[in-house]
């Protein structure tokens, strides 16, 4: 059986690829060994994965055209410094990087080891800096969103696009699509299936949106068996007592309340 290294140790291949959104904030430190690209999974992307470092890095020597490019205030510089030391920094993996809502219900940290490691294989994120990495993949603290444009290489749905969209149509995994708007138009996933947030009344939400999605790759890296379909996939969430209807042949709404 093919297998894949993360953290040090080695997985088999997995059949179900969720995509999460990232988030604008990270958690700091770690004790990895400094970014290494050849590291991360998705090799195709690491071309535009160095060409992206190295120029949000070079714009961290000017704080305030990275403040500008970057659309943060003063009182988060921090975020200027630590991209300034992007190849330097310690690393962990992503999935205990990302922060905030759809991470805390995600709750990586309180899984079991096995489920650990499914979460690595399973779950991947999509990121602006790195296109899309897999949970396992060590990177460091950075700051970069998707609806950002860098000096010189302009919004980075023109950069991105014409390498992440291949490396997803070869994917041989069933795509599992949780991302949010800017990192959507990233890239197209035709073949992925589509997980919206409503609530019961059939408005969309925001907070319960990542509150629920985190819930539902939660799911998935606790099950042992892998949903290979939507069928499946609503079955797996159904019996982790969410509540997912099909509403199309590659679209399904988490439910709230």
């Amino acid at each position: 059986m093919q297998v894949q290294l993360f953290s040090g140790f080695a997985l088999p291949f997995s059949t179900v690829l969720v995509l999460l959104p990232p988030s604008e904030t990270k958690a700091i430190g770690g004790e990895g060994a400094p970014l290494d690209l050849d590291a991360l999974s998705f090799p195709e992307l690491n071309p535009v994965r160095d060409k992206l470092v190295s120029a949000l890095a070079d714009l961290a020597k000017d704080v305030p055209a990275s403040l500008k490019a970057l659309d943060i205030s003063e009182r988060q510089v921090d975020e200027v410094h630590r991209n300034a030391s992007l190849r330097t920094s310690e690393t962990t993996p992503a999935l205990l990087r990302y922060t905030g809502v759809l991470y805390d219900n995600l709750d990586f940290p309180s899984l079991k080891k096995a489920e650990k490691e499914r979460a690595y294989q399973r779950l991947a994120v999509a990121s602006a800096l790195f296109g899309a990495i897999r949970g396992g993949d060590p990177v460091p603290a950075y700051r970069l969103s998707g609806g950002s444009a860098l000096p010189g290489h302009g919004g980075l749905r023109t950069v991105w696009k014409p390498v992440l969209e291949p490396v997803f149509k070869e994917a041989d995994e069933f795509v599992v699509d949780l991302r949010s708007g800017a990192y959507s138009s990233l890239a197209r996933i035709p073949h992925a299936v589509v997980v919206r947030v409503i609530t019961s009344e059939g408005k969309v939400v925001s907070h319960f949106n990542k509150a629920h999605k985190g819930l539902l790759a939660r799911a998935i890296a606790k099950s042992n068996s892998e949903p290979a379909d939507l069928k499946s996939l609503v079955k797996l969430a159904q019996k982790a007592g969410l509540t997912m209807v099909p509403t199309g042949e590659k679209t399904a709404d988490l439910i709230t309340g």
